[in-house]
Order: structure tokens, then C-alpha cells, then sequence
């Protein structure tokens, strides 16, 4: 008996689906292990690699082109080759290593540490260990930033990252669940992703001398990310309701300032963290030793404090037990059927 025939799509989608809930419960509690080898760090190495051999020379957009097809296609090969070998050895190693695709593709536990953190510098008043330690989270220069910038970024970052490392991959998998048996299966799915996503952030910079090269990247990390951050947006501010926060001023803000962000998507989130805790995000910043400008999204109704940070963790928090939730309940009534 065959993959295929073994797991029809019904009793496919079934156990992917308990391996969703297994996986984010896992990441809960583990986060990423140090001791646990992680798909993003591969896929960062070979990004790293592919950028030094492209990212050259003339036809620079096109390069970029080839770099997020290779990447795509060698992700889903890969990864497709070494489920259908694991499961003619033993389903529980193919049950066992799509859940760890699923834990590592999940980033909840692991940013609420590394943004408590800076919270913890600027609680502290090491503000040289804040600026570091935001460093490692954003693409900007952190070298000169004020206790209020780095509270800043850091809860930009925290509300780009709720659907970057949380909503968005809860996404796709879920949507992987059409698709259980297939090159196209949450695992894979989840993974595309992520490399998506991974390439973005390495090369995905309007600045030379990514410009043209990340074109590519940038614009399909875009396309991935439209429809989860305008539901992952609302799910943000509907547990601002569960969290005591002031929806009607989450909502009007989010709806008066969700487009006025230079990307197509961050702005939705960050709005919504905006308007839930009445603070002002947006503004210049500088990459690369170039300034780039910004519009403000929020209105300075209360000063940010590090507890900001606190604040946001817990909407990214909020809004992934709501999704889990109602993928429950629809879940119990699609499989009751």
C-alpha cells in the first residue's frame, strides 16, 4: 500500500490537522531548541550562498528571478523526497518529521524571549544592550537609537512578526490541509513559505545592492502575505477584545491607517497594535547608512513604555489561541459530518 492509498484525503487531512495543534502546543512550550537543527538556518545558508553567486553583474532582477525559483524548487523537492522516503521506512518517522517542519515553522515562543529581551535592556537601563539585542530583529541601523525608538521597533517588529511568524504559517498550513497527500502538503506548504519569507528579509531591500536582485523575493513575499495579514489583522483585534483594549480606537485606526505603510501588508498589523494601546508607530528609520522615510501610523495618545512590548506579545498570543480555537470547532464539525 502506497502513500496515497494509505492516507486518503480525508483520513490525511485528519492527522496533518492533529499534528498542526500537536506542533503549536510544542511551540508553546520548546519554542526552537538550540539543539534542534532548524529548516530556516538551511535555507539562510543557501540563500547566503546563491546571493554571492547571483547577485552580481548585470540583469540583476532577472538573477533575482532565478534565486527565488531555485530556492522554491529546491525547498519543495527536497522536503517531498524525504517525506515519501521516510514514510516507506516507517509512518511514525513521517508523522514525526512533518511535526518537526510544522514546530519550526511556527515562531511564537521564540520571539516573546528574544523581544523580552530588549524589554528587559531598557527595564534595566543598559540601553546599549537593548540596541543590540533589537538588532537582531530588525533589518534597520540600531547603533543610535533612542529608549523610545528601540520601543519602537522592537513592537513593529513584534506586529509584523505575529504575522510573519504566526498567523501567516498557521495559514498556509491550514490551507496545506486541501492538499495532505501532495507536493503541496502543509509541511511543504509551511516551508515554501518560510524560504519566501527567509529570502525577504535577507534580500528584499529597496537599497543597493539589493534593489533589483530582491525584487523578486520582495514582491512574492508580498503576494504570500496579502491575504494572511488582513485576517491575521482582524484576529489581532478581536483579541484585543478578549484582552481589555480599546477595540473602537484598535478599529478606527486600523481602518484609517492599515495603507499607510510602505509595504502592502505591515501596515495592518501595525496598525492594529497602534490603535489597541494608543501609541504611535511609523517614522523615519536608516538602512544601510540611508535614511528612509516613513509615515506615522497611530496617533501618540499615550507615551511608549517598555511595557508596550509586554502588550503586543500578548495580542500575538491572543490572536493565535483564537485561530486555534475556531479551527477547532470547524474542524470538529467538518470531521462529526
Amino acid at each position: 500500500m502506497n502513500l496515497y492509498e494509505a492516507l486518503p484525503l480525508g483520513t490525511g487531512a485528519g492527522y496533518w490537522f492533529c499534528l498542526i495543534i500537536i506542533g503549536v502546543l510544542l511551540d508553546w512550550w520548546l519554542g526552537d531548541p538550540q539543539w534542534l537543527p532548524h529548516p530556516i538556518v538551511l535555507m539562510g545558508k543557501t540563500i547566503g550562498f546563491l546571493n554571492k553567486k547571483l547577485n552580481r553583474g548585470k540583469h540583476k532582477k532577472a538573477k533575482g528571478f532565478v534565486l527565488l525559483f531555485l530556492v522554491l524548487g529546491l525547498t519543495s523537492g527536497i522536503l517531498f523526497f524525504i517525506q515519501i522516503l521516510l514514510y516507506q521506512v516507517h509512518i511514525a518517522l513521517y508523522l514525526l518529521f512533518n511535526l518537526y517542519l510544522i514546530m519550526t515553522s511556527l515562531a511564537a515562543k521564540t520571539l516573546s524571549v528574544e523581544v523580552e529581551k530588549v524589554k528587559n535592556g531598557l527595564m534595566s537601563g543598559n540601553l546599549q544592550e537593548a540596541r543590540t539585542k533589537v538588532g537582531y530583529l530588525v533589518g534597520r541601523d540600531t547603533s543610535g537609537l533612542s529608549g523610545k525608538e528601540i520601543i519602537r521597533a522592537t513592537v513593529e517588529t513584534t506586529a509584523e512578526n505575529t504575522i510573519d511568524g504566526v498567523l501567516a504559517p498557521l495559514f498556509y498550513l491550514f490551507l496545506g490541509l486541501l492538499f495532505p497527500v501532495t507536493w503541496l502538503n502543509p509541511g511543504i506548504l509551511v516551508m515554501l513559505y518560510k524560504a519566501t519569507n527567509t529570502m525577504d528579509s535577507m534580500v528584499g531591500y529597496i537599497q543597493e545592492p539589493y534593489k533589483d536582485f530582491g525584487f523578486a523575493a520582495a514582491k512574492f513575499d508580498d503576494l504570500l502575505n496579502f491575504i494572511p495579514a488582513r485576517i491575521g489583522s482582524r484576529f489581532m483585534l478581536l483579541s484585543g477584545i478578549v484582552l481589555g483594549f480599546n477595540i473602537k480606537e484598535g478599529y478606527r485606526i486600523y481602518k484609517r491607517d492599515r495603507t499607510r505603510h510602505k509595504s502592502p501588508n505591515s501596515g495592518h498589523p501595525e496598525s492594529v497594535v497602534a490603535g489597541l494601546l494608543g501609541i504611535q508607530l511609523g517614522g523615519n528609520n536608516q538602512y544601510f547608512g540611508e535614511v528612509l522615510e516613513k509615515p506615522t501610523i497611530g496617533d501618540p495618545t499615550t507615551e511608549m513604555v517598555p511595557f508596550d512590548i509586554r502588550e503586543t506579545i500578548s495580542i500575538m498570543y491572543g490572536s493565535e489561541i483564537l485561530v486555534v480555537i475556531l479551527s477547532i470547532i470547524i474542524a470538529f464539525i467538518i470531521f462529526s459530518l
